[in-house]
Order: structure tokens, then sequence, then C-alpha cells
């Protein structure tokens, strides 16, 4: 069964293509959920109206699904609550002066 690092180890290929930092760093996953082969993940983006949003999620979906032991997965996109800076590493967000 995979585990937590290992989904987050995945995740930290998928870079947001207009900062591009991974998803892990900027803080956008919410919450994974693994039930044996299948692995729940919520995430959110920089802003709701992201031109990018189905190519970030289709590409969450097929990391975590190449992590050995996951079969299926599923992204949900939630915006609850508002992603802001204050999610991203304050050592990451002091380099980018935010």
């Amino acid at each position: 069964m995979a585990t937590e690092a290992e989904i987050k180890k995945a995740l930290r290929k998928v870079k947001d293509p207009e900062l591009n930092l991974d998803l892990v760093v900027l803080g956008l996953i919410y919450d994974i959920r693994i039930d044996g082969p299948r692995v729940d993940v919520t995430m959110s983006l920089t802003s709701p109206g992201c031109p990018v949003a189905g190519q970030l999620l289709e590409q969450a979906r097929e990391a975590v699904e190449s992590v050995p032991g996951v079969e299926h997965a599923e992204v949900e996109l939630t915006f609850s609550p508002p992603w802001t800076a204050d999610r991203i590493n304050p050592t990451i967000r002091a380099a980018l002066g935010l």
C-alpha cells in the first residue's frame, strides 16, 4: 500500500506553470486519503479562474497513479478554504518575495 509520503513525492512532479513550483510546495494539496489501492486527493488552485485547471488535475491524477500500489486515483478540486500564499512554506515564500 502506498504511503502519504510517496503520494506527496509524486505530486511534487506536478508544477504550477505560472509560478513554476510544485503542488505540494505551494500548499495546494489539502487532503490525501489512502484506502488500499485507491487514493483520493483534495487540492486547490492558486486562482479559481486558472486556465490550466483541467490539465493540473489530470497531471496530479497521473502522478498519484504512477506510485506503486496505487490502482486508481481521484483528484477533487476545492476552493474551501480559498488558497492564499500563506500556505507556502515561509522560507520559500520569503525567497519569492511574498
